[in-house]
């Protein structure tokens, strides 16, 4: 018996937009999902941060919606809203009480089909001043806020989908244009290229009249851009040094590995997780607790539709050399793919992936986005118990391969380090 197995209805409107509909009527509850198939690795080089931009600007008014009233219509309904922005995708969500369901749609409609009625030059001035500050604030001006952004540059290619930051960016964001704006909202912000969850308790007769009523006459769009998958591989490796306004240096190591969903993407968490994943991982221990040269230390894989990436980044303590902490890190991938890992803590990180994991199915609106995920990647929104058991499967055997696959390979290392020790 499937440990989870969802009960939905997908279909599709006369204009392409994708629905899928489940009913749970453990609360009187409605999570709205919406998915628009565009992120970052959708722009082009020069106008990076688009589809971050839009994040803020579908906030910010559309025909029938004033100004940053969507959050006050919401909010005063009792239910909870926001957007989110990646490589590969765009959300909007709102949660709300069921009887409201009617002023989500609404809500979501206007914005997809009559957000360019509503643009001006102002609001437009407005966000980018919002979202330039936001770039400054978490990227140039934070501690180790440039990393991510050096280090993608430096793994993918030029001209890779996940060659920069979803921020976009400083001049990019500077330059946008009203033109900019509406050829990428025409381009992407269609029904065609979105899919619309709705997850709780609503009537299934009335929700599909009511998504009739308000997407059902919003026009398609067919001139979106695909990015091209870059393949790859690093044929040394490299090394970057970054001074910043630090006070203790770091050291990240990043390799090149596999998309989402590969066969090889669940192993590479569960490699993380033993490395990791708590103050018994190896590289906990032996950085943190055992030899104490390590502030902190955490390793993941990220994977998304175009690439993957594993990094493993560590802080140094006062006086420490980020040599000794590479030394560390080399000498446990090198024990995992020599002698492998134990029972124990293979059979640790599958309990703990899967608790997380069930925990995380009490919230509707985690369910709602899910179904969301897995239609996005794997064209079946029920694919709750696949995901789950892929990790089940994982073998010890499994786990020293694909280390010794992608972690003896090239890599980029940067080094961030105190600006004031090189000014001595």
């Amino acid at each position: 018996m499937k440990l989870l197995d969802l009960n939905y209805k997908k279909y599709k409107l006369e204009n392409g937009l994708e629905i899928i509909l489940h009913k749970d009527t453990s609360l009187p509850l409605v999570a709205v999902n919406i998915w628009y198939k565009v992120g970052s690795a959708y722009e082009v080089k020069g106008k990076t941060g688009l589809a971050h931009l839009f994040e803020h600007m579908m906030f910010q008014g559309s025909e029938n919606v004033p100004k940053e009233k969507h959050f006050k219509y919401i909010q005063e309904a009792g239910g909870t809203l926001n957007g989110s922005t990646n490589f590969d995708r765009t959300n909007y969500y709102e949660k709300l009480p069921s009887n409201s369901l009617e002023l989500a749609l609404w809500l979501e409609s206007d914005r997809m089909g009559y957000f360019l009625n509503s643009l001006t030059q102002e609001k437009l001035d407005n966000q980018k001043s919002v979202v330039a500050n936001e770039r400054l604030e978490r990227y140039d001006n934070q501690p180790y806020g440039l990393a991510w952004e050096i280090i993608l540059k430096n793994l993918y290619p030029n001209g890779h989908p996940y060659s920069w930051a979803t921020i976009g960016y400083l001049d990019d964001i500077k330059s946008y244009t009203l033109d900019d704006v509406r050829t990428f909202f025409s381009q992407n912000y269609s029904p065609n290229n979105a899919t619309l969850v709705i997850a709780g308790e609503f009537e299934s007769e009335k929700a599909k009249d009511l998504i009739e009523k308000y997407f059902g006459s919003i026009n398609s769009s067919n001139n979106r851009r695909e990015p091209s998958e870059l393949l790859f591989k690093l044929d040394k490796n490299i090394l970057i040094e970054h001074p910043d306004n630090v006070q203790l240096d770091r050291l990240y190591l990043t390799w090149r590995t596999d998309k989402i969903y590969s066969n090889d993407d669940p192993v590479l968490d569960v490699l993380a997780d033993i490395l990791s994943g708590s103050k018994n991982s190896r590289l906990y221990k032996r950085l943190v607790f055992d030899e104490e040269i390590s502030q902190d230390v955490s390793a993941f894989q990220f994977s998304g539709k175009f690439g993957g990436m594993f990094m493993i980044a560590s802080t140094a303590k006062p006086d420490i050399s980020l040599d000794k902490i590479k030394e560390v890190i080399f000498d446990e991938i090198n024990k995992i793919y020599n002698d492998g890992v134990s029972d124990n803590e293979l059979i640790k990180t599958k309990n703990g992936i899967k608790a997380n994991y069930i925990y995380s199915m009490q919230s509707i609106d985690t369910i709602a986005d899910r179904l969301n995920l897995y239609n996005f990647y794997l064209n079946d929104p029920n694919k709750f118990n696949y995901d789950l058991m892929r990790y089940n499967k994982i073998s010890k055997a499994e786990v020293s391969e694909v280390c010794s696959k992608y972690l003896s390979n090239p890599f980029v290392e940067l080094r961030v380090i105190s600006n004031k020790k090189q000014s001595k």
